[in-house]
């Protein structure tokens, strides 16, 4: 018998022993295993997170702090030789020419790429529907939206796909969809980690951050990606700390500032419920809960929908069909080159931002809504200095719901917007945040609760998180 039968023990992602017994019965074949890139193509074929899948070896590893960590990128940002659609038809064929900052920062760092993971188009959305390319689907339910922008990245995260997989936050794309899938969203102070090689949506806004299962992962990876670059001139020359000793940090006696701003009518009451768990935690830990106001909170939608088009409809003119990207055929004249280009290469959402946009930025419109709006997101910035005064990090829902139905929302866009409601105001201030998953709703989907500190004050916000967060486990 032990002539016909043997053992094969494999040992599969560094942590499972999987052993199986194979015999002489014909077609039987030892049991092979999976690596990270054929993992990801099969869950890439139950959720559509990925544009695009490497090949095993494309970008060899290198030694160094995150030696090995299978990391997705976010097709918005840039990977020499690698394509960069950034959701759109109107870069499907475009090939970059150099890697952003952040991304070579990791793979110097040992990082392991994966793949390019599937977003909203230019960044553009809140459910990740917006793609050129399909929707993404949510692990948790393939009948909900994963959230958006970066619900490809979120999606990679929370599958297992990879370890950590960046997004960017321009009014809450990363912590959105963290609540939404259950992962950790880490928006770090803008300027933190340098937007070279990041397509712009809204220069001023733009934040690339991460998601993961695991807030060590978080940490480190904000360590390798942050610090000055002299290719951006908006990336801050602040000192960059290790981040993940602020997993092991008391937070006894931290002020938590709780605004009643985000408690208002249209929270979910599953939510509700556990945010006041976290707040209990919170307080076994030793922290001290205190009521605060931020009374220009209730215009950072309209803020930030303002700002950040007139920031869009300006960025998105170098796609003309001229440079680079989809050119139009069948164009007579220039201008007819530069409207064919844009009417087929762009999706109706970019289309009714960059309208809006230029709406706001016309003669006779400028004051009235651009320099208004540039002078209460100066406003909404004094609230969170004002709240930082009192307290040491403040703690809201992250998001009004959990996830939504496809398609419940897209023909709806001012419904769609204020699904950010929660999350703008970080992005309108510069200031660091992070969603966390705590507890899953009656439906079985996941919650996530926002944490926002002060400026650079990202290892606090690591000390603080630890306390509430909650690892949420997908059932099969």
């Amino acid at each position: 018998m032990t002539e016909r039968f043997r053992k094969n023990i494999v040992t599969i992602q560094n942590t499972t022993l999987f052993i199986q017994i194979t015999g002489i019965v014909k077609n039987s074949r030892y049991f092979k295993p999976m690596t990270a890139f054929e993992n990801a193509k099969t869950l890439n074929e139950k959720y559509n997170c990925f544009l695009e899948i490497f090949d095993e070896g494309r970008y060899p590893l290198s030694s160094g702090k995150l030696h090995g960590m299978t990391v997705a990128i976010k097709d918005v940002l840039a990977l020499k030789d690698a394509r960069l659609t950034c959701g759109s038809k109107f870069l499907e064929n475009f090939t970059s020419l150099y890697s952003a900052t952040c991304v070579e920062r990791l793979q110097k760092a040992g990082a392991l790429f994966i793949g390019k993971t599937n977003m909203d188009e230019f960044a553009m959305g809140s459910s990740n529907e917006n793609s050129a390319y399909g929707a993404v689907l949510n692990p948790w339910d393939i009948t909900k939206v994963p959230g958006g922008s970066s619900g490809g990245s979120a999606v990679a995260a929370a599958s297992g796909a990879v370890r950590v997989a960046l997004g960017t936050d321009t009014g809450g794309s990363i912590r959105q969809p963290a609540a939404f899938t259950g992962t950790v969203g880490m928006k770090p102070t803008y300027g933190r980690i340098s937007r070279y090689g990041l397509t712009a949506f809204a220069s001023s806004f733009d934040t690339v951050g991460t998601f993961s299962k695991s807030l060590e992962d978080a940490a480190l990876a904000l360590e390798v990606m942050a610090g000055r670059d002299e290719h951006d001139a908006t990336s801050a020359n602040v000192p960059v700390e290790e981040y993940s000793t602020g997993l092991k940090k008391d937070i006894k006696g931290l002020r938590i500032g709780i605004p009643k701003e985000y408690f208002g009518e249209g929270i979910e009451s599953d939510i509700r419920e556990a945010i006041e768990a976290s707040k209990i935690k919170l307080e076994k830990a030793g922290c001290t809960l205190i009521p605060i106001s931020m009374p220009h909170t209730k215009y950072s939608i309209a803020v930030y929908y303002i700002l950040t088009t007139a920031e869009a409809s300006s960025n998105l003119a170098r796609f003309d069909g001229i440079r680079y990207g989809k050119r139009a055929k069948e164009s007579e004249t220039l201008l007819d080159t530069y409207v064919k280009s844009r009417s087929q290469g762009f999706g109706a959402e970019v289309k009714r931002r960059i309208m809006l946009g230029t709406y706001v930025l016309s003669s006779g419109y400028y004051d009235a809504y651009y320099i208004r709006a540039q002078k209460v997101r100066r406003l909404i910035k004094e609230d969170f200095t004002n709240a930082f005064k009192e307290c040491d990090a403040i703690l809201t829902p992250t998001t009004p719901t959990t996830a939504f139905k496809l398609g419940d929302k897209i023909s709806d866009p001012l419904a769609m917007y204020l699904n950010d409601i929660f999350t703008v105001s970080a992005n309108i201030a510069g200031a660091p945040a992070i969603s966390l998953p705590i507890a899953l709703d009656n439906n079985g989907l996941p919650i996530g609760a926002q944490l926002i500190t002060n400026d650079f004050e990202e290892t606090k916000l690591f000390s603080v998180a630890k306390e509430i967060y909650v690892e949420l486990n997908m059932q099969d």
